[in-house]
């Protein structure tokens, strides 16, 4: 009965946390996408609430979120603004993955958990690049990593930088002499660090901040680097979770907006709310059953993946078709929001024409849709 109660009050903090959180976002989400800017006071809200330490190890003074709690947290985040969300994701995802797979000095990793517990700091892998695309699929990266005495220097370009003019630490990938790939913590303020402004105009996420960062000669010592590791299932599941989960908060959001519309909206040849027209009342079952659908999918995955910490790499096929299903589900839902709402849907009385955009964004994050099925298939396809 304790434990119960127990997970009870951890299960209604988290639900509170996020839901206040994705308010402080909502409230700044349309200024903020209208401007093409990071949002200062989401990013405030965000460090201040405490959500930065979401899935750093209790050990460590975190909340040790499981990836099922984070994938219920991101999804309320997501509702209220996909762009800030997404800022959370990318920090939930790497302390999360690092948790379960290492790969990281002991001293290094609480390094940084520490400063996410204390003063909420943000962390993002930087790996894409201008001619290597996502390194998803394959190259050695542009950066290059020389070692010089005490430590290395780091020089090159990233581009898709997620928030970083809110980051605190940069975990950038590069290119040895050997032509491995290591990987480097950088403090965002170190000298050599800069940032060009390349992501205004952007179709989605226009508040992200996704810009490009320069590093020149950055020194990093050998304390914050981090050679070859093998890979590591946790380090796709916590990515693949996140994003999905962030995405299937946009479709939730659409649904909600349309829901509010639909029972403003009372035309003068009808008399009384859309809501009320079976037309209506059809194409948001269908958008509910669509949402359903998707999130059931990715909860039952991440409840197993916490459930069977032996067979973890068994589930990523799963768990890549369940990003496939929920970032689609995100654009079908939010274009069907649209169709009901009509003409008023494109303007900026409603968020729907943000949502729509945002939700596009989903399906660029790896895996793409082609290589989630195709994992799963070949799955399906194995001889016993």
């Amino acid at each position: 009965m304790t434990l119960l109660l127990r997970d009870a009050e951890r299960a209604a903090h988290l639900q509170r946390l996020s839901s206040e959180l994705a308010a402080r976002f909502r409230a700044d989400a349309a200024r903020a996408d209208a401007a093409g800017e990071l949002s200062e006071a989401s990013m405030a809200a965000l460090k201040a609430s405490g959500y930065p330490a979401l899935t750093v190890p209790t050990r460590l003074g975190g909340l040790g979120a499981t990836l099922l709690e984070v994938a219920q947290t991101q999804e309320t985040l997501g509702s209220g603004d996909a762009s800030a969300a997404l800022i959370a994701a990318m920090n939930a995802h790497l302390l999360g993955s690092l948790a379960e797979s290492g790969g990281w000095s002991q001293a290094l990793y609480a390094e940084v958990c520490r400063a996410s517990v204390e003063r909420g700091a943000l962390a993002n892998s930087l790996a894409s690049e201008p001619e290597l695309g996502s390194p998803s699929r394959g190259g050695l990266p542009a950066t290059r990593a020389e070692q010089v005495p005490g430590g290395w220097h780091v020089s090159g370009r990233k581009t898709w930088s997620t928030g970083v003019r809110a980051l605190d630490f940069l975990v950038v990938s590069a290119a040895t002499p050997q032509e491995q790939v290591w990987r480097f913590v950088i403090p965002s303020a170190a000298p050599g660090v800069s940032i060009q402004p390349t992501w205004s105009g952007s179709l989605s996420l226009r508040a992200s901040g996704s810009d490009d960062v320069l590093l020149e000669e950055v020194f990093v010592p050998d304390s914050h680097a981090i050679p070859p590791t093998p890979s590591h299932p946790a380090g796709s599941a916590w990515f693949w979770t996140a994003v999905a989960a962030t995405y299937l908060g946009v479709g939730q959001a659409a649904l909600d907006a349309l829901k509010a519309y639909a029972w403003e909206r009372v035309p003068t040849a009808l008399g009384q709310p859309i809501a009320t027209l079976p037309k209506v009342q059809e194409a948001a079952g269908r958008m509910e059953l669509e949402l359903l659908a998707a999130r059931s999918v990715l909860h039952a995955v991440c409840h197993e993946w916490s459930e069977q910490p032996g067979g973890r790499a068994a589930l990523l096929p799963r768990l890549a078709a369940a990003k496939s299903l929920c970032t689609n589900a995100a654009v079908s839902v939010t274009d069907q929001a649209l169709r009901v709402a009509g003409g008023a849907a494109l303007t900026a009385s409603l968020p729907l024409e943000r949502l729509l955009r945002d939700a596009r964004a989903g399906l660029t994050h790896p895996p793409s849709d082609e290589q989630a099925l195709a994992m799963l298939g070949r799955g399906v396809l194995e001889r016993e």
